[in-house]
């Protein structure tokens, strides 16, 4: 329902006269707006989610204090997504090109059901702009995820008689650090394949007994140039890490990076546009996989770039309300500046 709600409202403010194509997949709804008559694929989508992380009640009532405007959703990424539609709605039909405005409500957990299941559908673009957050910087690379399990099956005996059994916990753990070995948690930020463990499981309920079974749960993140994730299947990447764990590994859930050739004339052309509103538009990394993704998967280059602020997902999440303005001057050059 409020999926729906928040969905209804972007597409409202578009106003009436563009062309509304509804998708549906797993309970999430999305939309794609484009100009009636379009043709697919479109030069441009600008691209949003309008889906948030739980948070605390108080905030979800928006709290302005000086240049900052709290609240859950302000930087990640509502403000960005009424943004989007507002340029979207005043120059669709002015461009000598088709674009669309893609909304999808399931970002953040995962986008198979939005932007995944609309490009599945069929939705094609030369070039993607995602509205997530960057400070006003583009973000041409951003790592892939691979969720998964490392388990271990032991002998149970008497606590007492431990020569009898095999200690599955101890093999677990030794499998761990040979993971954390080969991909140590970094002391400082690093462009490089790292490992969350996140939590580890027996069924065993007495002390006085050796485990006979342990599973450890991990979230890895890995950069586009890492081959022995980047391109892999499931099995190839649970094939590697069972190579350097020591022990059976099993991949739960996997999404690629995405990347755009930062020397594309789309990318420098946004970086110009940036600049002259005041601001450096430099490239930048991050380490959270985003909608992105997808597209790279079927070889269309996408950006992230979205306004400034901070917090989010956490107790304190703002928008940077003084960057609104360079966004959309930079949004209109860009689309304005850019060849068919």
């Amino acid at each position: 329902m409020e999926l729906r709600a928040a969905l209804d409202f972007v597409v409202g403010e578009v106003g009436r006269g563009f062309a509304v194509r509804w998708f549906e997949s797993g309970g999430k709804p999305s939309a794609l707006v484009c100009r009636a008559g379009a043709v697919m694929p479109f030069r441009v989508v600008l691209n949003a989610h309008l889906d948030v992380v739980p948070g605390a009640d108080e905030q979800f009532a928006p709290r302005r204090d000086g240049d900052r405007l709290y609240g859950r959703g302000t930087h990640d990424m509502k403000a960005a997504a009424v943004v989007l539609a507002t340029v979207f709605r005043e120059l669709a039909d002015e461009l000598p090109y088709d674009i669309a405005l893609q909304l999808v409500t399931d970002e953040e957990v995962g986008g198979a059901d939005g932007t995944g299941h609309q490009l599945a559908a069929g939705v094609r673009a030369g070039f993607v702009l995602i509205g997530e957050q960057s400070g006003l910087r583009v973000v041409a690379e951003s790592k892939g995820i691979c969720q998964g399990r490392l388990s271990t099956a032991g002998l149970a005996a008497h606590a007492a008689y431990p020569w009898m059994g095999r200690n599955a916990l101890l093999d677990l753990t030794a499998g761990i650090d040979r993971l954390l070995a080969a991909y140590p948690v970094p002391t400082v930020e690093a462009w490089a394949t790292t490992v969350n463990l996140a939590r580890i499981e027996t069924p065993n309920l007495a002390v006085n007994q050796v485990p006979a079974a342990a599973t450890a749960w991990f979230d890895l993140r890995y950069p586009p140039s890492d081959g022995h994730f980047a391109g892999r299947t499931a099995e190839e990447i649970a094939l590697h890490l069972s190579e350097v764990t020591g022990v059976a590994a099993h991949v739960d859930a996997l999404g690629p990076p995405h990347r755009a050739d930062p020397d594309g004339a789309e990318v420098r052309l946004l970086q110009q546009v940036v600049r002259a509103t005041g601001y450096d538009g430099d490239l930048l990394r991050k380490h959270g996989a985003a909608d992105g993704r997808y597209y790279h998967a079927l070889g269309i280059d996408a950006v992230i770039f979205g306004p400034g602020g901070g917090g989010q997902h956490g107790p304190a999440e703002y928008l940077d309300v003084t960057t609104l303005r360079p966004y959309y001057e930079a949004l209109r050059g860009f689309l304005l500046g850019l060849d068919r």
